[in-house]
């Protein structure tokens, strides 16, 4: 894969495990910061469901040979600058960073056909510039009912916005119409970032 990337090495990046949805704040910061022109062209993307049991496969948490893990919900960050070279930076993966947008969702996500439909994956896509403005937690799901910490947290302090107030569970919700961005079922997901070859041969016939 040659292009240029927006983050050259996985082991520049702000990561702290379990911590996805603040990872991917961090490399939307990174974009503002370092690429300013590319931060319109560059989303945060939550994958989660109603029962907020989601399976995933390539997973450095997943277990057997597929690496598959169930999550509540992940998040990971695509940038978009042309069509079909939608890229996906997703720290959490054993996949290359970045990977492709269509390899990553065939290996990530497969297909919802062969899972029970309280499996199926929704994903919540919010533009960079909103989700750095919007996004806010104060980590308390991260947090037991005696207050200890069930992973230790970022070093830096809590991501809060303007307005102080712990919205992840806006951004985790999956019900369009609710919440920053547009929410997709996976095949409308595909369909928004990704034309196939065969497609795009028709279209242009």
């Amino acid at each position: 894969m040659t292009t240029d990337f927006l983050f050259p090495k996985i082991a520049d990046c702000s990561y702290v495990s379990c911590y996805c949805e603040e990872n991917v704040w961090k490399l939307c910061e990174q974009v503002k910061r370092t690429r300013p022109e590319e931060l319109s062209k560059c989303y945060a993307v939550f994958v989660s469901n109603e029962g907020r049991t989601v399976p995933l496969w390539r997973q450095k948490a997943g277990r057997g040979d597929d690496q598959v893990v169930i999550w509540d919900y992940h998040v990971f960050f695509i940038h978009n600058p042309l069509l079909n070279r939608c890229l996906v930076f997703d720290l959490d993966t054993t996949l290359p960073f970045p990977t492709y947008f269509h390899k990553y969702v065939t290996e990530t996500f497969r297909s919802d056909l062969a899972l029970r439909p309280e499996h199926h994956r929704f994903f919540r896509v919010i533009p960079a510039d909103t989700y750095l403005i919007e996004f806010s937690s104060d980590r308390r799901h991260m947090r037991r009912p005696d207050g200890s910490w069930i992973k230790p947290p970022p070093s830096y302090p809590p991501i809060l916005s303007n307005s102080n107030m712990h919205c992840l569970g806006d951004f985790i919700c999956m019900s369009a119409g609710k919440g920053p961005g547009a929410v997709y079922s996976l095949s409308e997901f595909v369909q928004n970032f990704y034309k196939s070859p065969h497609v795009m041969a028709q279209n242009n016939k």
